[in-house]
């Protein structure tokens, strides 16, 4: 009889303990990276990236194979949504180097960020034919580093610069383009040497959320009346943040070009997922996964990413996915399924 006593007491206490334990949160799973579409024989590895309202992409060259920095202009490859290649154009007037590109949803047009030559270009997307939309690099005089864009409610785009720590607004006519904000947090003396990044506002438009790529860093810029507020950190630790989106429960999804995935947050930056992952190169050069990815667009049931594998030793200094990039000899685009289980995340804190 005692030692069943003390066999109750001892399952009881344990109930107890377990009972007061804090309930385990859930964890993310890592949803695959698979091949969406592969560049045609030719073309640079993909940058940039966009989707139009029929779900066709739209990616932009970067023009620096293992081999080197081509001296080609830039290209704009489109495909299908099942992967195939609908066109592939040269964008007239455009130097190697782009980056990029998105469809003002006030007036359609698309643009592309023309990195090399510090323009902005107005683009059709069937010739490639081009003109210039705004040339901050004559007009500022500086050595702009235009990375990404997003537009507001109005129509008015905002263009990140890596090098300036600055965000330039430009109305939707184009023309002369304003510092809307410049900021420290913006800037980055870390590698890759790229500080502002992928920008996009959230679904109230009250605040536009930031990536600096050096810094590994996400900023939050609080928005009142169209004017921006002061930066704050939301998150750092996102190994190399580089692209960004945000979805409609206004969780940001960045890129992590350094370590190969997707890193989901919440409003608040809390960590609700990481997806895709590195799966090595297969027997025809292709990235299998993710490999230095750079930029993300949401369309349909799935995000795509490009997969810029830049060996970083081309610019003095190696990463961990520089001899890996080297290897690789045909260029590709992911995906990865969107929808996140609702159990991710087990709190706002």
């Amino acid at each position: 009889m005692k030692r069943l006593y003390r066999s109750l007491v001892v399952g009881l206490a344990a109930l107890l303990v377990m009972a007061l334990l804090p309930v385990s949160a859930a964890a993310w799973n890592r949803s695959p990276a698979t091949t969406f579409a592969t560049l045609p024989a030719g073309a640079t590895p993909p940058e940039g990236i966009t989707a139009d309202a029929t779900g066709n992409i739209y990616v932009t060259t970067f023009g620096f194979p293992p081999s080197g920095a081509t001296s080609t202009p830039g290209q704009l490859v489109v495909f299908d949504r099942s992967g195939r290649p609908i066109r592939q154009v040269t964008i007239s007037g455009a130097s190697p180097h782009l980056l990029g590109l998105a469809f003002n949803p006030s007036t359609s047009e698309l643009l592309v960020l023309d990195f090399g030559a510090g323009k902005v270009l107005k683009v059709n997307p069937h010739t490639g034919a081009s003109t210039v939309f705004s040339d901050i690099a004559t007009q500022t005089g500086l050595g702009v580093g235009l990375n990404a864009l997003t537009f507001d409610a109005s129509g008015n785009v905002y263009i990140s610069d890596s090098f300036q720590g600055t965000i330039w607004r430009i109305g939707p006519s184009g023309g002369i383009a304003t510092a809307w904000l410049s900021d420290p947090l913006l800037t980055t003396i870390g590698k890759p040497p790229f500080g502002a990044n992928g920008l996009a506002f959230n679904r109230g438009g009250t605040a536009m959320l930031v990536t600096n790529t050096g810094d590994d860093a996400v900023i939050t810029i609080p928005v009142s009346g169209g004017k921006a507020g002061t930066p704050t950190v939301l998150a750092y630790g996102v190994n190399g943040a580089d692209g960004l989106l945000i979805d409609g429960d206004d969780n940001i999804w960045v890129v992590a070009n350094q370590s190969d995935e997707i890193v989901v947050l919440n409003p608040n930056g809390k960590v609700i997922a990481k997806l895709g992952d590195f799966d090595g190169i297969d027997r025809h050069g292709a990235v299998q996964g993710l490999l230095f990815p750079a930029s993300i667009v949401a369309s349909g049931e799935f995000v795509y990413v490009t997969n810029l594998v830049l060996d970083t030793r081309l610019f003095g200094f190696p990463t961990v996915d520089s001899r890996w990039a080297a290897q690789v000899t045909s260029y590709t685009v992911s995906r990865i399924n969107r929808h996140l289980s609702r159990d991710r995340d087990s709190g706002d804190d």
